[in-house]
């Protein structure tokens, strides 16, 4: 077994044995990993800290055949803000399902583990609404499966001027001709707009706007139904949203 370091965020912790921590780990090199920490339940272990959700930091790990072994964490960030709060520990921890959920071990998930990274670090803050956080980090992760709606052109005629309607059938936009013909829901520019900066920001400028309520329950509406059409997975945590 060779010593590899990995950089990453907890997504969820378990107890194994009667001392040993068996966690999941998004990382930036080998994508989701599982990793056994033990002794970490033991008071004075030094990984006891390095071991629950929300964790993010560099570890150090033994590679074995199906799992690594961990020997040392330097953690950087914890979200103790986060965690504090009730409200925030429930959207956070669906955050973290997705991405568990999403991820694939050995598969490149830089993008998935840098948006995770900066939707908890927007939570904390506590200037977003849980609202709109919810929706980028939605969006966001579907262009990255690339399962995302197209916000920039028809997608009836291909026209890139007058978008008018958002088709659930067409998986995009109408322009105000083909919306005639094909059922679609009028939006706002305002929302356009908000859904076109979502899908094309760099995710370090993601959370950078806020939205008047108007505007956020027309994009909370039509993300909605977009995932309850394309999106047939449930997660526990939604229950607690």
């Amino acid at each position: 077994m060779g010593l590899v370091t990995l950089t990453g965020l907890v997504l969820s912790s378990s107890d194994v044995g009667e001392f040993d921590k068996r966690l999941v780990i998004l990382t930036k090199e080998q994508g989701r990993v599982t990793a056994f920490a033990k002794g970490a339940r033991r008071p004075n272990n030094p990984m006891v800290a390095a071991c629950s959700p929300f964790c993010f930091g560099v570890f150090e790990a033994f590679e074995g055949r199906n799992s690594y072994h961990l020997s040392k964490a330097d953690i950087s960030n914890y979200f103790r803000e986060l965690v504090l709060d009730y409200d925030k520990v429930c959207l956070g921890s669906y955050f973290l399902e997705v991405a568990d959920y999403l991820s694939v071990e050995g598969n490149d998930e830089r993008a998935r583990l840098a948006l995770l990274y900066q939707s908890l670090k927007a939570l904390e803050s506590g200037r977003f609404s849980h609202t709109l956080l919810r929706d980028i980090y939605e969006l966001r992760t579907w262009v990255i499966d690339g399962e995302y709606p197209n916000v920039f052109s028809c997608t009836c005629c291909g026209k890139k001027e007058d978008l008018f309607a958002f088709s659930l059938k067409r998986h995009g936009m109408l322009c105000k001709t083909c919306s005639n013909l094909e059922p679609g829901v009028e939006i706002s520019t305002s929302t356009l707009y908000a859904m076109q900066f979502i899908v094309s920001s760099p995710i370090e400028k993601l959370y950078t706007f806020v939205l008047n309520g108007e505007t956020e329950e027309e994009l909370t509406r039509i993300l909605s139904s977009y995932r309850l059409n394309y999106r047939a997975h449930k997660y526990k945590s939604e229950e607690f949203l």
